[in-house]
């Protein structure tokens, strides 16, 4: 995991949890920059003998500190929104290495893109495309994009996250691609450029990485063969990060060895990697506030000043995450839920957990934070929103300020 104990303190680099918890006040997201280097690194040495842009998932976290430091280290970017394409131009990101995906992008949102001459569109469905092409005419621009395939393969992760199967709202059938990118072909503003395939998030096997690469060779070679040059090769992203124990996620090499085996026949052509939570996930922790202990019959439960509203993934995937004490406790462990204090009861941070009644007032770190944390948040029950931390070494850099109760209204018309 991301922390370690120095004695009985728990520490981020060189800097006490402790600490910061009582500087910053909690909630508080903290970020290891050492650890996003090297997950960084790891993609760039992974993909060094290929040709290649590493276009870093922004929806995992779009903190511009963040953005800016990954802009420097050569990434660019996979948005999914204009509001994600304006953070990651303000960040330095070079348009040219940005990729435009998601299932529902607006006519606003595309001429933004087009104006701002983005990489390429990963297109998801057909009128998606006569709406780029309508704009890209009144622009007097050719608009540049690939389809994003759905191989129909499954990845073996939680349902609300697999994306590449029949059914998913995401893509558009393998069985069609063939006609579709045809069809496209013909159209006066578009250039197609590549083909985009993503089968899913946190996914700790990189074989189904290969089944969505024959696949997609397949398609490639049949395009080709017909008159359509394929520039760019979107493998999507979805390495998975250690959140238990028995999680043993891969690496980005060995990503790239599976689709390498099927892809090394194009020399010509750029793979595109778009990892999110494989870089920043396992970087994060969230630091919380014991507020009060209770028995409710013969559940104990441990009330934090951590909710859904700071970390929605247990309420929405059931999702399991390390949690600390940050002062090592002698105390009795006993079976409990963590829990905040939203007024709903999928408010949880941990159901039936092994874990020391703490003290009122003494703080604990859920790790693997860094993806969808800060991200996901929300003001529901009027709640503000804690600070983002930066650490690297002994260095702390706030790059988000807490948000005060003013700033709850601060958009409202009053």
């Amino acid at each position: 995991m991301l922390t370690k104990y120095k004695g009985n303190e728990l520490f981020i680099e060189k800097i006490s949890l402790t600490k910061l918890a009582k500087k910053y006040s909690t909630p508080l997201y903290v970020y290891s920059q050492t650890k996003i280097e090297d997950n960084f690194k790891a993609y760039k040495d992974g993909f060094k003998d290929v040709k290649n842009i590493i276009c870093y998932a922004m929806k995992a976290n779009s903190n511009y500190s963040i953005l800016k430091l990954l802009a420097k280290l050569g990434a660019g970017a996979d948005i999914v929104s204009g509001g994600e394409l304006y953070r990651a131009l303000k960040a330095g990101i070079p348009a040219g290495k940005i990729v435009y995906s998601g299932v529902g992008k607006t006519s606003k949102e595309i001429e933004f893109a087009l104006k701002s001459n983005i990489l390429m569109f990963n297109a998801e469905s057909f009128e998606e495309v006569e709406n780029i092409n309508k704009i890209a005419g009144k622009l007097k621009k050719k608009a540049r994009i690939s389809f994003r395939v759905n191989p129909n393969v499954d990845a073996h992760t939680h349902k609300y996250i697999t994306t590449g199967k029949h059914g998913n709202k995401f893509g558009i059938m393998y069985e069609d691609a063939f006609e579709l990118y045809m069809k496209v072909s013909k159209m006066k503003n578009i250039e197609i450029i590549g083909v985009d395939s993503h089968i899913g998030s946190q996914i700790l096997e990189v074989a189904p990485f290969k089944m969505a690469a024959l696949k997609i060779s397949k398609l490639i070679d049949k395009l080709e063969a017909n008159g359509i040059k394929i520039k760019y090769i979107d493998i999507g992203g979805g390495l998975g990060i250690k959140y238990t124990n028995s999680d043993k996620p891969q690496k980005p090499v060995e990503l790239k060895k599976q689709v390498m085996a099927v892809y090394s026949k194009y020399k010509d052509k750029t793979i595109i990697v778009e990892p999110g939570r494989s870089i920043i996930g396992d970087t994060g922790i969230l630091l919380g506030e014991v507020v009060y202990r209770k028995k409710t019959g013969t559940k104990n439960f441990i009330i934090t000043d951590l909710a859904m509203t700071d970390l929605i993934r247990p309420a929405l995937y059931e999702a399991y995450h390390e949690i600390l004490p940050i002062k090592k406790s002698s105390k009795k462990q006993v079976i409990a839920d963590i829990v905040g204090p939203v007024c709903e009861s999928s408010d949880f941070i941990a159901k039936d957990r092994k874990f020391p009644i703490l003290e009122q007032g003494e703080f604990i770190a859920v790790e693997s934070t860094g993806a969808y944390g800060r991200a996901m948040a929300s003001q529901y029950n009027s709640r503000a929103r804690g600070a983002e931390i930066l650490v690297k070494g002994s260095t702390v850099k706030v790059i988000r300020k807490e948000e005060s109760i003013e700033d709850l209204m601060a958009k409202e018309v009053k």
